[in-house]
């Protein structure tokens, strides 16, 4: 067992359908992953890097209620620990099956804790997982722009999909939980902050910086701001929905993860419209206020910036990135990893994926042909500089990861049981003052 900081990438599997769900933007195959997976991980290796967010194809893998296709997983996953390279493993990142549908389906939770607790049983040595990447977005961008999957423009179905989002992320936590009790989930989601532009503006974006809290607030069953309730009920909420996310809390298996963009930070109108401002605040001063929120050790989970025509953007970003995270760790908040993403140049994101037009965003500390770019070299040289540093002198959680190569031994077994243990005296100790309660 190790106690690190976890330096780490991610192979961009994005997976949302357009065009009325008849176009799934599979961003594993446009990346050429599928064909060159090998050589990815090769890539992870020589960057030096040890913990990779990755997951299955969620739409050519769950093929059914206990249906499943395991055999490109059981490859990939089966190379991972053969290399003794960490999966942080991303289940469910911006897509469903299609025979699901999308995130209006309430039997989503359901049905996505059951693959979660599928893949578990199947890859019992997996210890880290982000079930849901980033919530808030994946409902916003699907049922409150319109841009994804169910493709709705409302109040209503936002709340919607963001229920059940966060519903099937609670779920499969548990469900994880039950095969793996040591698991370990880190929430990757995008830290949002609303400028005022004008006085009229402050209300409006006062609403805006209460809403960017709803997913993690739901999931971590911290009660939401008085205002943000009367939302969510005035838009499909039952009071026995929201009372499930108040009386599920897996918080003390959680560290939260911010992911962090210049794209982050937005320009409030009064009549509520915005647009994006560009890096005001910063990562430091956003990451902080989250950390008060939720007190949870922090992970930066994803940044990137385009590598442009100086050939230096992206690394400079990388470098202002890394130097926000020490000054968050300076002021005591516990930072236990930080993340480039992704491994290689993406597709399409310039839209947002709402377009097919297959261009090439050069954000990658890879290109698609595999060579590394400037930005990548950085990092390997931040890895090699800080890996040894960190551990002695950074105010951080030691995470007790069990290494794919060490799960099993039998100190890894009994660290297990410890967990199972201890999972049951909470449930056992929380059944009771239930029932006084009662």
């Amino acid at each position: 067992m190790v106690s690190q900081f976890m330096f780490a990438t991610g192979i961009e599997n994005s997976n949302p359908t357009i065009q009325g769900g008849s176009f799934r933007q599979d961003e594993l195959a446009k990346c050429g992953h599928y064909q060159h997976w090998r050589t990815d991980f090769d890539l992870v290796e020589q960057l030096g890097i040890h913990f990779l967010r990755y997951g299955p194809p969620i739409h050519t893998t769950f093929l059914g209620e206990g249906k499943y296709d395991w055999s490109f997983a059981d490859e990939t996953f089966g190379e991972l620990r053969k290399r003794d390279i960490v999966p942080i493993v991303d289940l469910c990142h911006f897509g469903v099956p299609d025979w699901i549908g999308n995130f209006q389906n309430p039997d989503f939770p359901t049905l996505f804790a059951e693959y979660a607790h599928a893949f578990a049983k199947r890859f019992p040595w997996v210890q880290l997982y982000t079930p849901v990447n980033e919530m808030y977005v994946c409902a916003e961008f699907s049922a409150l722009y319109g841009w994804w999957n169910e493709q709705l423009r409302s109040d209503v179905a936002f709340v919607n999909a963001l229920k059940h989002i966060v519903k099937a992320n609670v779920l499969a936590m548990s469900a994880i939980l039950e095969v793996r009790p040591n698991a370990l989930f880190i929430q990757s989601e995008s830290s949002e902050y609303f400028h005022a532009e004008n006085p009229a503006a402050i209300k409006p974006a006062e609403i805006l910086n209460a809403k960017r809290f709803l997913s993690l607030d739901l999931n971590y069953g911290r009660r939401v701001d008085s205002e943000m309730y009367e939302y969510l009920m005035d838009n499909g909420m039952s009071r026995d929905e929201y009372h499930f996310f108040m009386g599920h809390n897996l918080k003390q298996y959680c560290i939260m993860g911010n992911d962090y963009y210049q794209t982050n930070e937005h320009r409030v109108s009064a009549d509520g419209s915005t647009r994006g401002s560009g890096e005001i605040f910063g990562y430091h001063v956003i990451t902080t206020q989250y950390h008060d929120r939720y007190r949870l050790p922090v992970m930066h989970t994803e940044t990137n910036l385009w590598q442009g025509p100086n050939g230096d953007e992206a690394v400079n970003w990388l470098w202002k990135e890394w130097a926000n995270v020490l000054r968050v760790r300076n002021d005591g908040v516990p930072m236990v990893g930080f993340t480039w993403y992704s491994l290689t140049d993406q597709v399409d994101w310039d839209s947002a994926l709402r377009e097919n037009n297959g261009t090439v965003n050069p954000l990658g500390l890879c290109d698609l042909n595999r060579q590394i770019r400037p930005v990548g070299q950085a990092y390997k040289q931040l890895i090699d500089d800080w890996r040894q540093v960190l551990p002695a002198q950074s105010v951080c959680l030691e995470v007790p990861i069990i290494m794919p190569s060490e799960s099993e031994q039998p100190w890894a077994y009994q660290k297990q049981n410890d967990a199972k243990e201890a999972r049951q005296n909470v449930t056992n100790t929380v059944s009771k003052n239930n029932q006084a309660d009662a």
